[in-house]
């Protein structure tokens, strides 16, 4: 049998180190609500103040089975909370423990914190199927 993985690493920089500790409270606060849940608001990821306390940055990353989608909500939360702009994105990687044909690849997401919303994604499973089916991929 087969284990899939998503993984994935990345800064998120918030601005002040005030922002940063509002930031990991609010997400140990949820991890802490989350024992209990059936569907967990904050699972598949860890978060690290980075260069505690006078950094403003958060180290966001897998804790063995990321959830990229999970990571988005609550970096749209943040930048709710946190009153946070500019763009922001992270990359992550498929994988898997056997060799299996559709197992592998990766993406990269890219938000609008001001907006709070994703304004672009891409799938290297899927660019590779669309190059392969004659697409114009490079426009």
């Amino acid at each position: 049998m087969a284990d899939y993985f998503t993984h994935f690493s990345c800064l998120l920089d918030v601005g002040t180190p005030v922002k940063a500790a509002r930031a990991l409270a609010l997400f140990q606060k949820l991890h802490a609500a989350d024992q209990d849940a059936d569907d967990p608001e904050v699972a598949g990821f860890d978060i690290v103040h980075q260069d505690a306390p006078e950094g403003s940055a958060l180290w966001i990353h897998d804790d063995d089975h990321g959830d990229v989608e999970a990571t988005i909500r609550f970096v749209l939360r943040l930048a709710e909370v946190l009153d946070l702009t500019g763009l922001w994105g992270f990359q992550y990687g498929l994988t898997c423990s056997r060799p299996r044909l559709d197992a592998f690849g990766g993406g990269a997401h890219v938000i609008d914190l001001g907006a709070r919303k994703s304004i672009g994604w891409t799938s290297t499973q899927e660019w590779l199927a669309a190059a392969l089916n004659g697409e114009d991929v490079y426009a």
